[in-house]
């Protein structure tokens, strides 16, 4: 590596992937360490051109008794950490009509009465990649309390950790998933404004726009993304 000028040695970390030891760099996050190592993540990570909260990963560092939990793309590596990926996690996903369903008492209650199960352990909350409060959206939920549901839920990936980590077999992120749904169709005032460009978009008004964006070179696409107006 030259840094101004002076050529300096590459920083390196040794890490176990699945037991095996590899020396990568040092700056690498989890999932690149893994690509450098020569692993490939099949599951179709969504920086992958898959789906977000597909990289979920356990690891311990070397000394350490305590069992780590994170998503590979936002976590670096450390020197002497052991790591393992996350195989698909089966969360429950109850069967609904959105245009049944509605925001009542009992419909929690009848989709996922395992929540009313959970024991406050917190281990849900503890595993959570992203750190959001779990076992407080799944209280919420409890309640019927579906706009704080939904709020205290919405950055959720759907990872699966916090549910692998349940003794109670919930399945938090469908939980949280329904209440964002409910939420969405029946309690939030109707966005107007969507429908307008969903009938934009059905008619064909954007297909001229939308061929001169694509033929545009990515770098100019990128650096008209990074300069777009964003809605407060």
């Amino acid at each position: 590596m030259i840094k101004d000028g002076v050529i300096k040695m590459q920083e390196m970390a040794n890490v176990y992937f699945y037991g095996k030891r590899y020396s990568v760099p040092a700056d690498l996050t989890i999932m690149t360490a893994m690509e450098y190592a020569g692993y490939q993540l099949l599951r179709g990570c969504g920086c992958r051109y898959g789906f977000c909260g597909a990289c979920a990963i356990i690891y311990r560092v070397a000394g350490s008794n305590t069992l780590q939990s994170c998503l590979a793309c936002q976590t670096q590596v450390q020197d002497g950490m052991y790591v393992a990926t996350l195989p698909y996690f089966p969360t429950v996903k109850k069967v609904y009509d959105m245009e049944t369903v509605k925001p009542e008492e009992q419909l929690m209650m009848q989709l996922y009465p395992e929540i009313y199960a959970c024991i406050g352990c917190n281990a849900c909350t503890k595993a959570c990649s992203k750190e959001l409060n779990v076992m407080q959206y799944i209280a919420y939920a409890q309640r019927n309390e579906l706009e704080k549901c939904a709020n205290e839920s919405f950055d959720c990936v759907s990872c699966g950790i916090c549910a692998s980590r349940c003794p109670a077999g919930i399945s938090h992120p469908m939980v949280g998933l329904l209440a964002r749904r409910l939420v969405g169709k029946y309690i939030q005032p109707e966005a107007k404004h969507m429908k307008v460009k969903a009938a934009s978009v059905r008619n064909g008004e954007l297909d001229a726009i939308m061929a001169e964006l694509l033929a545009k070179p990515l770098d100019e696409i990128k650096e008209l993304y990074n300069a777009r107006d964003i809605e407060k």
